[in-house]
């Protein structure tokens, strides 16, 4: 068993350039204070499941960035260890492909989850982090909305990457495919859902502050910066607007 690296895809957040699909009903400022508490949360779990690996050093927490420039307000998100790597400029495959080869040259595994699942389930990292030491395979967890939450390579497989169209619902598909033309066997892990659009946030809304949706496979993790945030925007709409707390609003201003 040798190191995993576990890194984030992520964009240092800023108003104008962060979860821009979230607005509305979002408006800019809090898109990128949103995107925040995603990369504060989600490095949380992975921090955590380093600390919890072999000597603490089976699993590394990487957060694999744009634009350069930005790694002070970057390093203020995440847990003290977390490694760098700044992201190459190029379309996102090539960007994806380029953290992984990258990170194999110091690891011997390599998963990047992507920065949108600030709840996903440390038990979903930790299968992927076995199944990603047990040999030359690619590990995929599948997104709700036909993407993937996490890729996972022992050996870096550039036709993987390539003739995807990336942000459809596609992705998990097409790169199915890749892996069968190249041989590849896949592993799959629970999959989990990405907060992209609005739907998504309501879906978020609810894991967080109300009952989890019966669709989620397992209990998500634990999110304490994003649950804030969505506590006190809902607290913001539901008494700034003067207005008695319904649905997840009432969930919201019962908790707070």
């Amino acid at each position: 068993m040798g190191k995993v690296a576990v890194g984030i895809m992520c964009k240092t957040p800023a108003p104008g350039r962060s979860k821009t699909r979230l607005s509305p009903p979002l408006l800019p400022g809090d898109c990128a204070r949103i995107s925040a508490c995603f990369i504060r949360d989600l490095s949380h779990t992975i921090g955590q499941l380093a600390k919890a690996s072999d000597d603490g050093g089976e699993v590394v927490g990487c957060a694999v960035y744009t634009p350069i420039g930005s790694e002070t307000a970057l390093l203020s998100l995440l847990p003290d260890g977390f490694v760098l790597l700044p992201q190459v400029e190029s379309g996102f495959g090539e960007r994806l492909f380029h953290g992984i080869d990258a990170l194999l040259r110091t690891h011997d595994g390599v998963l990047l989850v992507n920065s949108d699942s600030p709840t996903l389930p440390p038990e979903i990292l930790r299968a992927a982090v076995e199944a990603v030491q047990t040999g030359d395979n690619v590990v995929l967890s599948p997104a709700i909305d036909g993407g993937y939450t996490l890729i996972g390579l022992s050996r870096p497989h550039r036709r993987l990457f390539e003739e995807i169209e990336w942000s459809t619902a596609t992705v998990f598909q097409r790169t199915l495919d890749r892996a069968a033309e190249i041989g590849l066997p896949v592993v799959t892990v629970p999959g989990w859902y990405d907060v992209d659009e609005a739907a998504d946030l309501r879906m978020l809304e609810e894991e967080l502050l109300g009952a989890a949706p019966a669709s989620l496979p397992m209990k998500g993790g634990d999110a304490p910066a994003t649950r804030e945030f969505l506590l006190e925007r809902n607290r913001a709409s539901v008494f700034d607007a003067g207005r008695a707390p319904t649905g997840t609003a009432a969930a919201a201003a019962a908790a707070s």
